[in-house]
């Protein structure tokens, strides 16, 4: 199972931008359409209290949007 998963929808830019970086950096990810999975959409609001995308759960540690300095802090990559 992957330590990162990541809340998206198909027309976000930068959810996108995300997946890109996770690649760039050999991170497994697991992703979850929201605009398709419905008990995906519920997890998110129930972690993030957001309903816009990206949120992204790292080990529990949640990110509301592309942040990638906080995403490089919880991933610890230099």
């Amino acid at each position: 199972m992957a330590d990162v998963t990541i809340y998206t929808t198909p027309t976000c830019v930068y959810c996108k931008a995300a997946k890109e970086f996770f690649r760039e950096n050999n991170i497994e990810y697991e992703e979850k359409d929201v605009a398709k999975d419905e008990q995906a959409r519920d997890a998110m609001v129930e972690k993030s209290g957001q309903l816009g995308v990206p949120v992204i759960d790292v080990r529990g540690s949640i990110v509301v949007g592309f942040d990638e300095k906080k995403l490089l802090e919880l991933l610890r990559i230099k």
